[in-house]
């Protein structure tokens, strides 16, 4: 028989503008120790010294990660020109460098062949996986990591800022899997004058904002209280990319038990994956067919 979890059963997400120098393992012991949370987890890891959206998903909550996961991400982040590093951010050794400076016109046009569906390379220090290893583990034990590229959608790359000829800001939006870090590299390489990430921060995260976000000095000083828990926001927000089809008190016991439900006719269409409501909560998301949602997750809410 498993072992319960200590801890409230408490359910929803907790949106954090995470700050430099924390990892995101450590927000989300933060946050499950403050709301006394018997399951916490977050959805989309962010380096230690990058800052902005990480969404910490709570109870039956953390069903819903894989969407958040999957939905687009935006980041602002400063490309400094002229070195790189083996890490691709400022926390490595320079490994390079160059005199050479590129103009704005130069930068921008750059920029055009990372847009859409492009093959990128992750950094040699990440958490990819290696034979059943960590890369970042192997790289810093000196072996000499090769990782394979891997597809990624970038929706829009733009440059917002130039402050001086070593450093360019961009934003990027981007969908799952993208990392920041490999943008610099690549886009140094392409202008031959070497780059890394000097600044990066996450502003938008599917349907969370940064300017929303709850500080973690804010969660200390409310540890424990009811106030921090006004901050939750309800788990049927990390469903906003998936269509809501609403329930009868029938068709939700059913889905509640695992079971196919009755749902009213929506936005989806045959073979689309949707949630189920019923009375504004959320009861399961699966694939609809014919009438009825077919459940893949039910959530296990309190009436």
């Amino acid at each position: 028989m498993a072992r319960k979890r200590k801890g409230r059963d408490i359910s929803g997400w907790l949106v954090v503008d995470k700050p430099a120098g924390m990892t995101s393992t450590a927000v989300v012991n933060k946050v499950r120790w403050a709301l006394g949370a018997n399951k916490a987890g977050h959805a989309g890891t962010l380096d230690p010294e990058a800052t902005g959206v990480l969404a910490i998903a709570l109870g039956e909550a953390t069903k819903t990660v894989p969407y958040i996961t999957d939905a687009l991400k935006a980041y602002v982040f400063t490309v400094r020109l002229g070195q790189a590093t083996n890490t691709d951010d400022a926390e490595g050794e320079v490994i390079a460098s160059s005199d050479l400076r590129p103009t704005d016109e130069q930068i921008k046009e750059a920029l055009a062949p990372f847009l859409g569906d492009i093959m990128q390379v992750p950094p040699k220090f990440s958490a990819v996986k290696i034979d059943g290893q960590r890369a970042y583990k192997l790289a810093r034990d000196g072996e000499d990591v090769e990782l394979a590229a891997r597809p990624l959608w970038v929706e829009e790359l733009l440059m917002v800022d130039r402050p001086d000829a070593d450093h360019v800001v961009l934003e990027m939006t981007c969908g799952k899997g993208g990392y920041v870090r490999s943008i610099a590299r690549d886009l140094g390489t392409a202008l031959g004058c070497h780059g890394h990430v000097r600044e990066l921060r996450r502003i938008w995260s599917g349907p969370f904002e940064a300017e929303d976000g709850i500080t973690i000095e804010q969660i200390d000083e409310m540890a424990k209280t009811p106030e921090l828990d006004s901050y939750l926001r309800p788990l049927e927000e990390g469903l906003a990319d998936l269509p809501e089809l609403k329930c009868s008190p029938e068709g939700a016991q059913r889905l509640r038990n695992g079971n196919p439900g009755m749902v009213y006719p929506g936005d989806a269409e045959y073979g689309d994956e949707a949630w189920a409501s019923f009375e504004g909560r959320a009861v399961a998301v699966g694939v609809y067919k014919s009438g009825e949602l077919h459940p893949s997750r039910v959530f296990a809410l309190s009436e």
